[in-house]
């Protein structure tokens, strides 16, 4: 399977660099897989291609505000992105600035520092901090977002769901971003259900794939966990022959990585763990049987996965109906339902 077959011209102005207020009245393209059809909507209104029984299933990860300044001891400045915390005082993170090699100090706030440990290449360090550096983050760390949007976010919330709790992501499961309490509650009370689980979002899913072909590519992993509780709604929806609703491909990974824990009696079970899963065509859905998710970038595992579930053929007829029709693309972009 070629990468290229992934591949779209996509306008640079059709990629949002600001979010819509409020955040469901993001436009929502749907497409329904037996009847081949398109539709357009607004997302307040997606109550109108789901039914009471239905369970939605959110991505419940926090974006940690992990992009943070420092200097080094010669006075440079340097731009740090924390990425995974390996222990209380270790972190993997990228590093912008000139010959920060193994030993060199980087200065922040507050009297803290950090040494660099270990060089992973290109930018990517192993820092050692001198004391936990959450708090700082928190005073003084910035949204990391993502490289297409160059706007500044002034409202720093617009880029963390209303349901964010467990903190530990690089990127925002942006589907989950067109929701509001008032939409959910709108939902519940015509009985859609929901479930949450979590998967911390890293930096690799907006990477392209670079191989030329897909089965080369060494698929990122990224720690997911659904409790039991989730799993029981999920069965119990199931076994209703209602449906299972993934809000992002983040839900769409746990999800279908859940499958690989099922009990005895067939039913998914709690589970947390990191998921290396890689969903190209051909793959077979287990779990989710429809889902909301965001327009993806080309050549990401993102629109391979969505092409899995969609059929590559009609993603891109999609993808050009929304191109042609002024849709807004990634992040902050438009919504799609694929039924």
């Amino acid at each position: 399977m070629k990468t290229d077959i992934f591949d779209y011209y996509l306008p640079p102005d059709r990629i949002a660099q600001t979010p819509i207020e409020p955040r469901h009245d993001s436009r929502l393209l749907v497409f329904d897989r037996q009847s081949g059809q398109i539709e357009e909507g607004i997302f307040r209104n997606v109550h109108s291609w789901l039914s009471a029984g239905d369970v939605l299933v959110l991505n419940k990860t926090k974006v940690l505000p992990a992009r943070i300044f420092g200097k080094k001891q010669t006075g440079g400045r340097v731009e740090v992105l924390l990425l995974k915390k390996n222990n209380p005082t270790t972190w993997e993170a990228l590093v912008g600035g000139k010959r920060l090699s193994p030993g060199k100090i980087i200065i922040f706030e507050g009297e803290i520092q950090a040494e660099v440990i270990a060089d992973l290449g290109h930018s990517e360090r192993v820092l050692q901090f001198s004391q936990p550096i959450e708090p700082l983050m928190r005073s003084k760390g910035q949204m990391p977002l993502p490289p297409y949007i160059h706007a500044k976010l002034d409202d720093q919330n617009r880029y963390q769901t209303v349901f964010a709790q467990d903190e530990g992501s690089a990127a925002a499961p942006t589907a989950g971003l067109h929701f509001t309490r008032a939409l959910m509650d709108q939902l519940k009370m015509i009985g859609i259900q929901f479930a949450e689980i979590t998967l911390h979002v890293g930096l690799d899913t907006f990477a392209p794939v670079t191989e030329d072909d897909v089965e080369e590519h060494a698929i990122h992993t990224e720690w997911c966990q659904m409790d039991g509780e989730a799993a029981a709604l999920i069965n119990k929806t199931k076994q209703a022959g209602h449906r299972v609703i993934a809000v992002g491909t983040t839900s769409v990974r746990t999800l279908e990585t859940a499958d690989r824990f099922r009990d005895e009696q067939g039913l998914l079970a709690a589970f947390s763990c990191p998921t290396d899963l890689f969903i190209t065509p051909g793959y077979t859905y287990k779990v989710v049987d429809s889902m909301i998710t965001n327009f993806h970038l080309p050549r990401s595992t993102l629109i391979m996965l969505v092409s899995a579930f969609a059929g590559l053929d009609n993603i891109k007829r999609c993808y050009q109906y929304a191109v042609d029709e002024k849709f807004r693309f990634y992040s902050f972009g438009d919504a799609m339902l694929v039924l």
